[in-house]
């Protein structure tokens, strides 16, 4: 009677458990593995051979149970199971004789499996820009202001609003970080058709305006309140209460240093959290670089649009005729054909001192000189008597009439003219004669709340931890907005003809920095 259960003749390196993965049954082998890790989701300690086969998925199950098994043992050998004598089910004496096992996950072979589980959906994350992670971020931050206003916070109150902002924003941070990489990647542009793609380029395009829009205003308000929390150094205490709570579960052997460890963590995410939303110290603040990679985004969509527009419209396109000749090249019969190919490709020639016509080519081509002839012993060029007169081959004319460009350039005029006058109207329209609130700007046409939002946006990234007046001026130099915060937290509204923006209410003069410095020339 042989009831032992096979030994782990793997690896001792301690990475035996990653050892299916060059093993020829990968699949099976990553399948069965997958198949514990949800069987111990659902609280199943042990598997036997029939209950992982029928847990397989339908492309990877083998036909019979006996594959099945051997892929245990050889995933037993590794370390990845362990294996236990199954007497569960022995009714007779001969039962006692089979080899029988029920198959158990280890430690090591948990941790194997979640760390290619890790692994393989991080390379298929793509990440979005959250817009709802902003909203819980300033519903976060407003529940630590009240608790931060209280005598004694509860303790285990700061530590689930803590816990929640940092979640939500480890995965705001993550999120953009994978779908601002994923743009830069042609390939992730590519992956679908050119229909479908060309169809989805303009709900990502709206996707990215009105996360731009979002990321203004809530950012905003994230940094304000930030500012609050850290004005007075009201955070602190929150997050010593963080800690402390956190501490209090750790062991005799590291309860004397928990609570700072866990205090130094907390108070690294804050940081985290404030240089995302602040620029200090001279350092732009990452929404702000998110927001200006968002927008290089956009232009990039549309290159990629024009340039597939290109090829269906049958332009030339660089990369594919190099491609093709790249195969002609291959599929030349032999070097001869190879030189005429790369002649009548590039043109580059031999050197010569001398043009020669082709009849002399012609002559040279059939009785060729080695390189190493001298040329006092070479065959002498015959050169065209019209070369010898003129200089040159081409027969003397009346030149080629000068194409007439007056019409484009009077179009490019006109609309330079009428984009010049739209950015002037909407600068006229913003400008303020002297400081107004931000709720007397009235009603915006489309033109002009999209330069307010950059002023707007210009602004809230210029400011600093104490502030309560700032002055930003537009990237073009011809703008200058000043804000001041009101003490009445008022909200104010600018109505447009595509919906309501909504705000906390400032003391707002925008200045046209163009119209003074013409006022300027005129007096």
């Amino acid at each position: 009677m042989d009831m032992t259960p096979p030994g782990p003749e793997g690896p001792t390196d301690g990475y035996g458990p990653f050892a299916h993965l060059t093993a020829p049954n990968v699949l099976l082998y990553r399948s069965v593995l997958r198949a514990f890790l949800v069987a111990k989701e659902r609280f199943a300690v042990h598997l036997r051979p029939e209950d992982v086969h029928s847990a397989l998925p339908v492309g990877t199950r083998p036909g019979d149970v006996d594959a099945v098994a051997k892929a245990l043992d050889a995933l037993v050998t590794w370390g990845n199971l362990r294996a236990d004598p199954d007497t569960g089910r022995v009714t007779a004496v001969e039962d006692f004789y089979r080899k029988r096992f029920i198959y158990q996950l280890t430690r090591e072979g948990e941790a194997a499996e979640k760390a290619l589980s890790a692994y393989d959906d991080a390379l298929g994350l793509r990440g979005a820009l959250q817009a709802v992670a902003l909203h819980d971020i300033v519903t976060q931050l407003r529940a630590l202001l009240v608790l931060a206003a209280e005598q004694e916070p509860d303790p285990a109150k700061t530590h689930l609003a803590l816990d929640g902002l940092a979640s939500r924003f480890a995965a705001l941070a993550d999120n953009a970080r994978a779908f601002m990489g994923s743009l830069q990647r042609t390939i992730d542009l590519h992956d679908v058709g050119e229909e479908v793609f060309l169809a989805y380029k303009d709900q990502l395009i709206q996707y990215l305006e009105r996360f731009i829009q979002d990321l203004i205003t809530l950012g905003g308000r994230i940094a304000r309140l930030i500012l609050e929390l850290e004005e007075g150094h009201r955070i602190q205490p929150l997050l010593r209460s963080a800690a402390a709570r956190e501490a209090a579960d750790a062991t005799p052997q590291e309860a004397a240093s928990a609570e700072q460890a866990a205090y130094e963590r907390w108070a690294g995410r804050w940081a985290g959290l404030a240089a995302w939303f602040l620029s200090r110290d001279g350092r732009e603040s990452q929404s702000r670089l998110l927001r200006g990679r968002a927008l290089g985004a956009i232009p990039q969509l549309l290159a990629v649009v024009r340039v597939l527009n290109e090829r269906r419209a049958g332009r030339s396109d660089r990369s594919a005729d190099f491609r093709t000749l790249a195969l002609w090249f291959a599929q030349a019969p032999d070097d001869d054909a190879r030189h005429q190919l790369w002649r009548t490709a590039f043109g580059l020639y031999s050197a010569r001192h001398l043009t020669v016509d082709a009849e002399t080519h012609a002559a040279r081509l059939a009785r060729p000189e080695p390189a190493a002839t001298s040329w006092a012993e070479a065959e002498p060029l015959r050169i065209s008597p019209q070369l010898r007169r003129t200089g040159s081959y081409e027969r003397r004319g009346k030149p080629r009439k000068v194409e007439d460009r007056e019409e484009a350039r009077r179009l490019l005029a006109e609309t330079a003219a009428k984009q010049a006058a739209e950015t002037a109207a909407a600068r006229a329209r913003l400008a303020t004669d002297g400081i107004t609130r931000l709720s007397g700007l009235g009603e915006l046409d489309p033109a002009s709340f999209r330069l307010f939002l950059q002023l707007l946006g210009d602004a809230l990234a210029t400011w600093r931890p104490g502030m309560k007046h700032t002055t930003a001026t537009s990237n073009d130099g011809a703008m200058e907005i000043r804000l001041t915060v009101l003490p009445d937290g008022s909200t104010a509204e600018v109505h447009t003809p595509d919906g309501i923006f909504r705000g906390p209410d400032h003391a707002i003069e925008i200045v046209d920095l163009t119209a003074a410095t013409e006022g300027g020339d005129g007096r």
